[in-house]
């Protein structure tokens, strides 16, 4: 069930747990360039939740104890990137400037709900 390689001499080409550990950086640089209002403070709140969990969630379905554990983290790890594509959505309309960036992360976002999806068929 473990992410990581049988060899350790062997590098691996794609590391979902990077990957998803990246993401989360990137929401953070992200919302912290964005200026805190009373409708932007309640959405950088959450997307940073969401954004940052989809990497804990993946390190927790990574040491899953179970088949079913394992499924049943990966699957939250889907939904959190499917909440961070609306928090997205929310940011590009209360920050019109960053729609472009928010275009990009949404993006990703949405590969990794592909990815997560494709794990659980």
């Amino acid at each position: 069930m473990s992410n990581q390689s049988q060899n350790p001499n062997e590098k691996r080409k794609y590391d979902l747990a990077e990957r998803t550990a990246r993401f989360g950086e990137v929401v953070i640089r992200f919302v912290g360039s964005i200026q805190e209002t009373s409708i932007t403070r309640p959405l950088i709140s959450q997307i940073v939740r969401s954004g940052t969990s989809i990497g804990a969630n993946y390190m927790e379905a990574d040491s899953a104890e179970s088949k079913k554990d394992f499924r049943h983290k990966i699957a939250i790890c889907r939904k959190e990137a499917k909440e961070t594509l609306h928090w997205l959505r929310m940011i590009a309309i209360a920050c019109p400037v960053k729609k472009d960036e928010c275009r990009t992360i949404w993006k990703e976002s949405y590969e990794l709900v592909l990815i997560f999806s494709a794990i659980l068929k």
